[in-house]
């Protein structure tokens, strides 16, 4: 195992985590506590553990198609980096700008973002395939709840 690879990879998919607390962080005691929100919104407390064991999954499961791939896997990593980018863009967008709407629809293409790495890195591996599923699954939760925070508000 090349763990100077694997601590890379791990290392982007926390790049995007810190990308987006940077405005998540400051909205949540103030902006996000005003809005209405669903009997199944979970307690925060949740988020922040839930949100660190997918990052970490994304991280291996790019670095086991990396390392399958190599240079082959070059457009499934760049899916990964849209994906990663998007994650991140769904946090400034809801967090930061409070456009919920809009967060919505920016949540529907990181999905379909998110599906398309996961075909991407079937070929490589499928391992990496399964290991990005509760990602889309968590997202898929996500954009539901961004939809009904938005009805609510």
């Amino acid at each position: 195992m090349n763990w100077k690879a694997l601590s890379f990879f791990v290392g982007v998919s926390f790049l995007a985590a810190l990308v987006g607390s940077a405005f998540t962080t400051p909205s949540i005691a103030g902006w996000y506590q005003t809005l209405n929100k669903p009997s199944f919104n979970p307690p925060n407390w949740v988020f922040g553990p839930v949100w660190t064991l997918l990052y970490v999954l994304m991280g291996v499961a790019a670095y086991m198609v990396w390392e399958k791939g190599g240079k082959e896997s070059k457009p499934a990593l760049t899916a990964f980096g849209v994906q990663l980018a998007l994650n991140s863009l769904w946090s400034v967008v809801f967090f930061g700008f409070h456009q919920l709407l809009l967060a919505f629809v920016e949540i529907l293409l990181l999905w379909l973002a998110i599906a398309a790495t996961m075909k991407l890195f079937r070929p490589f591996s499928r391992k990496a395939f399964w290991l990005m599923a509760p990602y889309l699954a968590w997202v898929s939760f996500a954009a539901f709840l961004n939809f009904t925070v938005w009805g609510l508000n």
